[in-house]
């Protein structure tokens, strides 16, 4: 089994320290190289020790000899993590993406009422395509692959083919129900740099959680699996889509312990979006005291005492609030590439800006890029899915997302709000 310990307390402040330290002596080599000037050195170390401590309020956790301080932060020191920090290297042009979601197959034998992929119906884009696009996004700097599906274990050899070509300089992480999950698969993708896997957990209670998923195997199957990746020695995740409710009634509570007893390492909460499967309602609608609660209860388990030895939760609703990175997607940090090659700024915005099995991606990356030229307080998937179902029925849309010629009067006068604090500090500090 994989070796798991949080870091709390004073370790934690004597980690930073080291964290500090290790970056210092990393990057001192560009000063003495000379490929950086004294002036650009001290400005990157600002950057990067800026971003770094909007994760001081995280429960950070060390997973064998790498130290994780936020889920898509690669482990500290791995040269994942030092790739991820290259990205404040830059400073004549926007920020680099570091963090790509790719879904590798539309694939899945659960029917989850939520699904972002609900409507993404098509073939799956070939593979050799999107292995080129890994490739190009490896060399551009992106150190966090999400694989996913539908079900990647189902398309065993199309999710082989894609942790193949990510070398050591990213993090790979795959998203599972634990269908079509093996001891000998689990062992083939450890040798090729898989870092963990990521179930879903909707709910504590296994029929409750077989009902969201629409199968009365899909608690078993998740098990099952979660005790696969214990005896090949991978690490285990979970996210949460949790109803607003469960926030008041002991739901969340119950699901964190669940996760604690399944030896999770790390929590991801996912707040329901108005997209897909619940693109024409389902989503819940949280205002700011149901926000505030959320923050609240997952600081709690974050910080205090008592749960130490819980797992460590990231929370889309604090990852996201203006106060630490706003909304990221576009490239701006992440995006997202559907099973059938769509290139979308992210899974819950169904917009697409092109297809990487028809078009140039280059192209196609750099034309959204623009459109997400800087993080903003306005969470677009939630802010532009009115306007996205109007499309829809107004011209009979069988098959998401949007594409351009459809979207573009939405992407025309959008208001991404205003900037966020941290990304308009680093912008102020290329100069």
């Amino acid at each position: 089994m994989e070796r798991i310990k949080n870091i709390t307390g004073l370790r934690k402040r004597i980690f930073n320290v080291r964290l500090k330290l290790t970056v210092f002596t990393h990057f001192l080599r560009e000063l003495l190289k000379k490929t950086m000037g004294l002036k650009r050195f001290i400005m990157f170390l600002k950057r990067l020790l800026y971003f770094l401590s909007k994760f001081r309020s995280n429960k950070f956790v060390k997973i064998a000899n790498r130290t994780k301080i936020d889920l898509y932060v690669p482990g500290f020191h791995s040269k994942a993590f030092f790739t991820a920090c290259k990205k404040f290297m830059t400073f004549d042009a926007k920020l680099p993406g570091t963090t790509v979601l790719i879904s590798i197959t539309s694939a899945c034998r659960f029917k989850c009422k939520h699904c972002y992929q609900m409507r993404d119906t098509g073939k799956d884009v070939d593979i050799e395509s999107l292995v080129e696009v890994v490739k190009k996004l490896q060399d551009m700097g992106v150190a966090f692959f999400n694989v996913e599906g539908g079900e990647p274990f189902l398309v065993y050899d199309r999710l082989k083919r894609i942790c193949e070509v990510i070398d050591n300089r990213s993090e790979i992480w795959v998203n599972s129900t634990g269908d079509g999950m093996t001891l000998e698969r689990l062992t083939e993708l450890k040798n090729l740099n898989l870092t963990a896997v990521m179930f879903s957990m909707h709910s504590p209670i296994s029929e409750d959680f077989n009902k969201f998923l629409g199968s009365s195997r899909a608690w078993s199957t998740m098990t099952d699996g979660v005790q696969l990746c214990h005896r090949v020695g991978v690490p285990v995740a979970f996210n949460m889509c949790l109803a607003k409710r469960d926030f008041y009634n002991g739901v969340f509570e119950q699901s964190v312990e669940k996760a604690r007893q399944l030896k999770a390492s790390i929590i991801q909460i996912i707040k329901p979006k108005p997209a897909g499967g619940w693109l024409e309602g389902g989503a819940d609608e949280y205002g700011e005291a149901d926000l505030l609660r959320v923050k609240v209860l997952v600081y709690r388990f974050n910080t205090a005492g008592k749960y130490r030895d819980y797992p460590s939760i990231s929370a889309q609703v604090m990852e996201e609030d203006p106060t630490r990175f706003g909304c990221t997607a576009g490239g701006t940090d992440r995006f997202y590439i559907n099973a059938k090659g769509d290139l979308q700024p992210c899974e819950f915005l169904n917009i697409s800006f092109g297809n990487i099995g028809r078009d140039d991606f280059e192209t196609i990356y750099v034309k959204m890029r623009e459109h997400f030229q800087q993080p903003g307080e306005s969470w677009l998937c939630e802010k532009c899915a009115p306007h996205i179902l109007q499309l829809v029925r107004k011209h009979n849309v069988a098959t998401l997302p949007l594409n351009a010629s459809l979207f573009r009067e939405i992407y025309a006068n959008w208001d991404r709000g205003r900037k966020t604090e941290l990304y308009d500090r680093l912008q102020n500090q290329r100069r």
